[in-house]
């Protein structure tokens, strides 16, 4: 895979996938919380898998359930990203 950059845009399809609801536009929410944005930490597991799969990259190195903010999870995966290319 070549390398690219997780986006807002990509990480919103990966929840609207992985909770099943209707999603929520992340750009104005990229510093709330995940919880206060209605996503539990078995949501962000999932979350975390697809990505994982998706990208072909590790997440374990710092586990999704650290990662509080949308900006925190797209920097941490835009950073395993750059790491493996």
């Amino acid at each position: 895979m070549a390398t690219t950059q997780f986006t807002i845009g990509d990480l919103e399809a990966i929840l609207l996938a992985a909770a099943g609801d209707e999603g929520i536009e992340l750009s104005a929410s990229l510093d709330v919380l995940f919880e206060e944005l209605g996503y539990d930490s078995l949501a962000l597991l999932e979350v975390s898998s697809r990505i994982e799969r998706e990208y072909h990259i590790s997440l374990d190195d710092t586990p999704v359930t650290d990662m509080d903010t949308p900006r925190m999870l797209i920097e941490a995966v835009n950073s395993r990203l750059t790491a493996t290319a």
